[in-house]
Order: structure tokens, then C-alpha cells, then sequence
């Protein structure tokens, strides 16, 4: 069992991947107008991110999509946690200027390819096909330079175009947050990420 989280265009991407490959999959989206509730009904829940919890504890996904235009893991954890800003000024010393996209609310999101549009179905190669530069390295790992007691959930590629987290890493975090006051989570990918710091509500 796969989740997808947002029915969108890349939900409806992802969907459509899973289909062809025969695993079953739920998509949620806090929309029954989305794109991917009108072609897989069968499949779609009304949800919204904070709600997670109870969709990995019931089934177990091997990996969910995380296809919304939000920080997903984040969002699960919005019921106990409100934005932790001072932290983000410290994230924000050790992440170089020329890839951040955005900060604000207790977040920031990064890129490789800031300022253009990227490929579609990109297969994430090292040289960037849009900016014709060479990654210095994963931007997972770059985050976990600028924050390295943050968790980070890795976006793997499983097709190009297509990332997903794996499923265990997620409920992993899950349980973690219920221990802690504060905590820094990360979702990223080769590429592109972002990173959340949150503290109790």
C-alpha cells in the first residue's frame, strides 16, 4: 500500500505511475474537485496533511508522495507545534544565499534551480539540465550541513519526475515528534528541499 498526498497535477502523476505498476494506493486531498479525485474515485479519501497520522497507522504505506503544495511532513505535525522562527535564523547561516527560494512561517525552501522552471520527468542528473551547473552535492546533505539535528526525510526518485519517502522513515518521525519540544524536519530530495522548525504549541 503507496499514499499520495494531494490530488493535483503530480498526484495525479504519481497515481497514475503506481497504477501502471499494479500497487494499491489511496490519494488524500482536503479537495473532492481535485484533479485526482474525478479520475480515481475508488481510490480517493478527503483529508488534509494533519490528518496522516491516522492513514500511516492504519495502513502501513511503503511510501508516500508527499505531491501537495505544502511541507507535508510538517503539516502532520502542525496539532502540536507552531513555527519555531529563532531556529530558522540559525538554519539560515549555513545554507548559501543563491539557493534559497523562500523563508518564512517557520520555514525555509531551497533549490538548485532558484530562479527557472524545471524539467518535466527530470531524471535529476548531476548536471543540471536547466542551469547547466554541477550540484557540489545532495540537497539533502546540504541541509543536513546547515542543521544536522534535523530529521530528513530523503525524496527518493523512484521515476523521473516522481519522489516519494519511505513509509517506516515517516512513522519513524511520527512517533518522534510526540517525545520532543522542538524539533527540525526536512524533506528533500537531489535537488530541492525544504526545512521546518517547529516547537510546542
Amino acid at each position: 500500500m503507496d499514499l499520495v498526498v494531494g490530488g493535483g497535477k503530480f498526484g495525479l502523476k504519481a497515481a497514475e505511475y503506481l497504477l501502471l505498476r499494479k500497487r494499491d494506493f489511496i490519494i488524500i486531498d482536503p479537495s473532492d474537485e481535485c484533479a485526482a479525485a474525478r479520475k480515481f474515485k475508488e481510490k480517493f479519501v478527503k483529508a488534509e496533511a494533519k490528518d496522516l497520522e491516522k492513514f500511516v497507522k492504519k495502513f502501513e504505506p511503503e511510501w508516500i508522495f508527499p505531491t501537495a503544495p505544502i511541507h507535508v511532513a510538517a503539516e502532520a505535525l502542525k496539532d502540536k507545534f507552531i513555527p519555531w522562527n529563532e531556529k530558522v535564523n540559525e538554519i539560515l547561516s549555513g545554507i548559501p544565499a543563491r539557493v534559497i527560494v523562500s523563508v518564512g512561517m517557520g520555514s525555509i525552501v531551497v533549490s538548485y534551480n532558484r530562479d527557472k522552471i524545471c524539467l518535466d520527468n527530470c531524471s535529476s542528473p548531476e548536471i543540471c539540465p536547466v542551469t547547466k551547473i554541477k550540484r557540489p552535492c545532495p540537497m539533502y546533505e546540504l541541509l543536513r550541513f546547515a542543521c544536522p539535528e534535523a530529521r530528513i526525510l530523503i525524496s527518493h526518485q523512484l521515476s523521473p519526475g516522481i519522489g516519494a519517502i519511505n513509509g517506516k522513515d515517516f512513522a519513524s518521525l511520527l512517533e518522534e515528534a510526540k517525545k520532543v519540544e522542538k524539533i527540525v524536519v526536512a524533506t528533500a530530495c537531489n535537488c530541492h528541499g525544504v526545512i521546518t522548525a517547529l516547537m510546542s504549541s
